[in-house]
């Protein structure tokens, strides 16, 4: 057995932005018996599981799992639908957004990147003004981050659907969710989204280990003539085996069991009351940021992300110094700053399975740290977060109440 670091006593705080905590019902349906992935029970569950992420990409249209991390979904999003040499449009919006462009670069596609200072979205002026300038239709896809892991900034998508209709483009629209699927309201077919790309280890509540693509009936129209090699990733041999809940290769069979649980407790307390959890806890992480005297990274509270809170150091500060204090006295990881703003922010993952003590054991972790590490701040961040977690009860209190 793996042996692990074990001086602190209780359980660990994983406070990072994903992987998130696992439920013990999602652990245990995870420990079942594996079974035979082309017996009769196996495709009883796979239907199943199918047509729950259907409602949580809120789409009809048809939903592809993988075995895989959310970099898997990248690349089978950009193989199903292009050829090489196609122009790509994506909008700098921090390190997973400029990870995608490389992914994209790789695949022999011609980027062109939008850039940005990590703290704002994408702008659907400037995806607008681009695409009217393209009268060539040489751009083929649109690429936007709707929920940005290292920068706690959320794109909202309806306003960049409306730039590309009002652009007259057929160009794609491809938006990764992986940090925001379960816990940040989205709506795949409402939205006008071609290819929506998701992950297991964050708001579903699940390990690393399985990634999604919704595809539209455009999307998949445009898979017939796409010449961009693909093989494991591709969807006409996924989507011929799923109609009986079937896969074209050996799945993730367990990882499918605690998939299974998952929806049935984010279905149990209702999408939208998961939302307004992850809303009202990510309020009260900001009130806390502001009490401590910190800056929040996000600059436009139109974007503030709901997922987690990516918190700017004061000058002269090291976020990893202070990370490094945070873990060994309290046993908690928080997450690092990535990219272009290492060392220079801490982030706070307030998703998935999350209450309000687990968020003040947080937040009191942080204010603890901070006070440790020598950065300057004001005390009372905690306080102005339990004060609004106090008048605000969540909404399955309120309806229980």
């Amino acid at each position: 057995m793996l042996e692990l670091d074990s001086h602190h006593s209780g359980r660990h705080f994983l406070q990072i932005p994903g992987p998130t905590n696992v439920p013990d019902r999602v652990l245990r349906a995870i420990d079942h018996p594996t079974i035979d992935h082309r017996g009769p029970e196996f495709g009883r569950l796979g239907k199943k599981v199918l047509a729950g992420m259907k409602r949580v990409f809120k789409t009809e249209q048809d939903v592809i799992i993988y075995p895989a991390s959310g970099t898997g979904a990248w690349e089978a999003a950009l193989v199903n639908t292009l050829s090489p040499g196609d122009r790509v449009l994506m909008a700098e919006t921090g390190q997973f957004a400029t990870l995608w462009k490389k992914l994209a670069e790789r695949l022999s596609l011609v980027v062109d990147f939008m850039p940005g200072d990590w703290r704002q979205g994408a702008n659907p002026a400037e995806i607008e003004k681009r695409l009217r300038a393209d009268g060539a239709h040489a751009i083929k896809a649109v690429c936007v981050v709707h929920n940005e892991t290292s920068t706690g900034v959320t794109t909202p998508i309806a306003p960049i659907r409306a730039a590309i209709d009002r652009a007259g483009h057929p160009a794609l629209l491809l938006v990764d969710t992986i940090s925001s699927l379960g816990s940040i309201d989205y709506r795949h077919d409402e939205w006008g989204v071609d290819i929506t790309v998701g992950g297991s280890q964050k708001g579903l509540m699940l390990p690393p280990g399985l990634s999604f693509n919704a595809i539209s009936r455009k999307a998949l129209e445009a898979s017939a003539d796409a010449r961009l090699p693909r093989s494991y990733w591709d969807w006409k041999e996924m989507l011929a085996a799923n109609v009986n809940g079937y896969f074209p290769y050996t799945p993730a069979t367990n990882l499918l069991y605690g998939l299974h649980e998952a929806l049935d407790m984010l279905f149990a307390e209702g999408l939208q009351q998961v939302f307004a959890r992850h809303d009202r806890f990510a309020e009260a992480t900001r009130r806390a940021v502001r009490g401590w005297g910190l800056e929040i990274l996000c600059v436009n509270p139109a974007e503030y992300s709901s997922a987690l809170t990516a918190v700017l150091m004061p000058e002269g500060q090291n976020a990893d110094a202070f990370r490094k204090i945070v873990l060994e006295r309290f046993n908690m990881s928080l997450g690092q700053g990535l990219g272009k703003v290492s060392g220079k922010i801490f982030r706070i993952g307030h998703l998935g399975y999350f209450n309000d003590l687990m968020l003040c054991g947080t937040l009191a972790g942080v204010e603890m740290g901070l006070a440790l590490a020598g950065v300057p701040h004001r005390k009372g961040g905690v306080d102005a977060a339990m004060a609004y977690l106090a008048e605000t009860p969540d909404a399955a209190m309120a309806h229980a109440a």
